[in-house]
């Protein structure tokens, strides 16, 4: 069965240059030139995998992925992009894109990415344990981690998470007390087949405390073990 995929590209000669190259390597593909009919094709066809362009008009292509991952937590998402600042990759695979492209690019580059991504999706599915299997919420001292809504909650207040964030915390939870290793939450988190330095892991999980930790500077909930990983203490 031929894989669907979604490319979002306002740059009409880009978008068809994809397009084409696509079309050619056996996929079937769906055009959007800007976020809101990106959001729109998404929602009326039966799509595979999505290419988005960042800076798009009408949505941008961060928006678009928070809404595919709003509601298909699962969906192979790569980003393209101009912009080659490592802030905006951070960003980026935070919302939970599963890789960034930074243009100009190959096509064969694209063409290589888009099915490693497609294959661990698959592995992933197949082989680790489901999103699924760790719907239940669970809590994390007075956090309240909510998987199946990608949200966390503290008393009345809604914290919005991205699929990796979410991954992080089952990781950390279901090892409470154990020292988790950085190459274990990267390959929990980004898959094996894909790693990001050290520096791109310590600004995740940076960017997390802000959003989960009463106090960031001073975390309980993602304590840093240095030189070694992270530790969640379930006291």
């Amino acid at each position: 069965m031929k894989m669907t995929v979604l490319v979002a590209e306002d740059d009409t000669h880009t978008r068809l240059g994809i397009v084409e190259v696509l079309k050619q390597e056996g996929f079937l593909v769906i055009q959007a030139a800007d976020g809101n009919a990106a959001w729109d094709q998404f929602q009326c066809h039966a799509v595979d995998f999505v290419c988005l362009d960042v800076m798009m008009p009408e949505l941008n292509g961060y928006e678009v992925c928070r809404r595919i991952r709003s509601r298909n937590a699962t969906m192979p998402v790569i980003f393209l992009t101009a912009k080659g600042e490592e802030v905006d990759k951070v960003v980026g695979l935070e919302i939970g894109a599963d890789d960034y492209i930074v243009k100009p690019f190959g096509v064969k580059e694209l063409v290589a990415r888009i099915r490693a991504v497609a294959r661990r999706s698959i592995a992933s599915a197949n082989h680790e344990p489901h999103l699924a299997d760790s719907q239940r919420e669970f809590e994390m001292g007075d956090l309240v981690v909510i998987p199946s809504q990608l949200r966390a909650k503290r008393g009345d207040t809604s914290i919005d998470l991205s699929l990796r964030d979410i991954k992080i915390l089952v990781l950390l939870h279901q090892r409470a007390g154990q020292v988790v290793d950085r190459r274990a939450i990267m390959n929990a988190a980004w898959d094996q087949e894909y790693l990001p330095n050290s520096r791109t892991l310590d600004q995740h999980i940076s960017q997390l405390r802000k959003r989960i930790e009463v106090d960031s500077k001073v975390p309980r909930i993602i304590q840093t073990v240095h030189s070694v990983g992270y530790r969640f203490e379930d006291c």
